[in-house]
């Protein structure tokens, strides 16, 4: 008996993943594994447009709040705890379906991880120091003279990803474009995947759609949540959950670094940017069955690829 294929319903942030779920649940017994690298933290809830306890009880939700925010989680051990999930939830007869957007997540599963030298706190605490006194930028700008690939797809503030480049050349000599080029580690499953990716018609539309969810965020309560881990004395800008979108920003602003009103701003620019990225990820996953996210029927339309798909099951 030939295998189904695991689901992804991903897209990029703010195209109504969820929702979209949502709608699979009310069809046919789904679990959701969450393919998200905010939401895996613990009262970071608004701000990561994580579902709400009431969903929760509606619906099953797995990888959601297994980490606190001064705690990490890498794709490494997503790929391990996606893969125990999917036997678990198939072996009750449920059916598994990853929602997110954090792509190196779906990269990690699917085709399995490069190996990349480990980390070094040292040169990671360098870096933090330098970025302080020179700013992100600049380090990106760094970047761009010994790792010009690397550079060209990460913005001049995403910290994160430039200190790792930026490590990986320090520590090894070699850039991560050319550790990115070596053969990624065997996958080591036989699963197939089918991925319904939620894209806009109109990148307008969608950068509207951030801009009025964020404020919305704001409306929630986020810049009391953001204050409450501000307030924290073991968390910092370096970690990676306070990097995460939206948080960063206020947390500069809570620092007193920057205005309320440029902080908001940065976050609704740096929102549309990981939009941006995680669009251009997906259209390189030519394989991908695409959905209108800004179209009215977009969660009608997932729930009828999700009917095809049970019905003409694929083969490992």
């Amino acid at each position: 008996m030939p295998q189904e294929p695991v689901l992804c319903v991903t897209g990029p942030t703010g195209s109504g993943k969820s929702a979209s779920c949502a709608e699979l649940a009310e069809r046919w017994p789904v679990e959701i594994i969450n393919v998200d690298s905010a939401t895996i933290y613990r009262g970071m809830d608004i701000g990561t447009a994580k579902p709400s306890q009431a969903e929760q009880q509606r619906i099953t939700h797995h990888l959601l709040d297994i980490r606190d925010p001064a705690e990490t989680y890498s794709a490494a051990t997503f790929r391990d705890d996606a893969l125990a999930l999917i036997k678990a939830i198939r072996q009750r007869n449920a059916i598994p379906v990853l929602c997110g957007g954090t792509m190196l997540y779906y990269r990690a599963l699917q085709y399995g991880l490069n190996k990349l030298p480990q980390a070094s706190s040292e040169i990671r605490h360098a870096l933090d120091d330098e970025a302080a006194r020179r700013g992100w930028p600049a380090l990106h700008a760094e970047l761009a003279q010994v790792d010009s690939q690397s550079a060209a797809r990460l913005a001049p503030h995403d910290s994160q990803r430039i200190q790792r480049a930026l490590e990986i050349w320090r520590v090894s000599g070699r850039t991560m474009t050319d550790w990115l080029a070596a053969a990624p580690r065997d996958p080591g499953h036989n699963l197939t995947f089918s991925m319904i990716s939620l894209e806009p018609a109109d990148r307008a539309g969608l950068h509207e759609r951030i801009k009025h969810r964020f404020h919305a965020m704001l409306d929630a309560g986020l810049e009391e949540e953001v204050r409450a881990l501000h307030e924290r004395t073991d968390l910092h800008p370096g970690l990676p959950s306070v990097r995460c979108v939206g948080y960063r920003q206020l947390w500069a602003w809570l620092d007193g670094d920057i205005s309320q009103h440029t902080a908001i701003e940065r976050a609704i620019a740096a929102t549309r940017q990981l939009a941006k990225r995680q669009l251009t990820w997906l259209r390189s996953t030519p394989q991908r069955h695409v959905i209108d996210c800004l179209s009215p029927d977009a969660a009608d339309r997932v729930v009828d690829r999700m009917a095809t798909l049970r019905s003409t099951p694929l083969t490992s």
